[in-house]
C-alpha cells in the first residue's frame, strides 16, 4: 500500500507543470508565422489567403496585463496575376492566465493597415483587433504557441469587412 501511494505521488508530482511565473518589467520579443485570410466585398465576393510573417512584442506591465505591440506583412492571392500585399502595425492590452505552463491570454489592440496590388490599389485602413492566443513555456526564457487575431476596419467596411489570421510563434522572454 506504501508503495502504491508514493507511486501515485510521484506520478503527480512529474506531471503536474511547474509555475509559468510571469512578473512584472517581464518582456518578451518572438517571430510568428502564419495565414491571413481578408474577406474582400467587390464586384464579386471573395476571401483571400496567403502567408504572413511577423514580430511581435510584449512588457509585463503586472502578473495579468502586458503591453502588446505585434506586426506583420504578407502577401494575399485574390486571383490576379499579382498578388497583394497586406501589412500592419497594432499595440494594445492583453489579460494573461498565467496559470501554468500553458499560458492562455486575450487581447484587445488597435492600429493601422495597409494593403496594396493591382486589384485594390493602395490602401490604408484604421482598425482595431481581438486576439486570443495559447503559449507554452519550455522555460523562464523561451516559449513557443499559437494566436488567432479577428482584425475589424473603421474605414471600408463594406470593401473589406474581415480579416482574420492564424499563427504559429516563439519567443525569447527576458527580465524576470
Amino acid at each position: 500500500m506504501r508503495a502504491a501511494l508514493a507511486a501515485l505521488v510521484a506520478v503527480a508530482a512529474t506531471s503536474v507543470s511547474a509555475s509559468a511565473g510571469a512578473v512584472e518589467r517581464e518582456n518578451q520579443i518572438g517571430l510568428e508565422l502564419g495565414v491571413p485570410m481578408l474577406v474582400v466585398h467587390g464586384n464579386k465576393n471573395t476571401v483571400a489567403s496567403g502567408a504572413s510573417a511577423g514580430l511581435h512584442y510584449t512588457y509585463g506591465l503586472s502578473d495579468a496585463f502586458n503591453l502588446v505591440a505585434d506586426a506583420d506583412s504578407g502577401v494575399l492571392f485574390l486571383g490576379v496575376p499579382t498578388p497583394a500585399t497586406l501589412t500592419h502595425a497594432d499595440v494594445g492590452l492583453a489579460y494573461v492566465l498565467d496559470v501554468l505552463r500553458w499560458v492562455p491570454w486575450g487581447s484587445a489592440e488597435v492600429g493601422g493597415y495597409g494593403i496594396t496590388g493591382n486589384s485594390v490599389g493602395g490602401t490604408f485602413l484604421p482598425g482595431a483587433a481581438l486576439a486570443v492566443g495559447l503559449d507554452y513555456r519550455f522555460d523562464r526564457s523561451w516559449a513557443a504557441g499559437i494566436v488567432v487575431r479577428e482584425h475589424l476596419f473603421f474605414t471600408n467596411i463594406n470593401l473589406f469587412p474581415s480579416l482574420t489570421e492564424g499563427f504559429l510563434r516563439v519567443g525569447y522572454t527576458w527580465g524576470w
